[in-house]
């Protein structure tokens, strides 16, 4: 257990470290996908389809609207 703690931990300081010289699209596609998959699968989820399909289709689509948004 500790070993998955560390791991986690890990990755996500590593993840948050590569976010710092992102232009404003590049962040509007990162935000976008992940607000996009998080939304996707729990509609999914609370409809009865599945999450994974619906995580996979909101985060294309919240990925291509945080791009367009992004390069305003």
């Amino acid at each position: 257990m500790r070993k998955y703690f560390l791991f986690a931990l890990l990755a996500a300081a590593f993840s948050t470290g590569g976010c710092t010289n992102m232009t404003k699209q590049q962040q509007g596609t990162l935000s976008g996908t992940a607000i996009g998959a998080a939304g996707g699968a729990g509609i999914a989820a609370i409809a009865g389809g599945d999450a994974g399909v619906g995580a996979i289709v909101g985060g294309v689509i919240g990925g291509i609207a945080g791009h367009v948004e992004g390069s305003r």
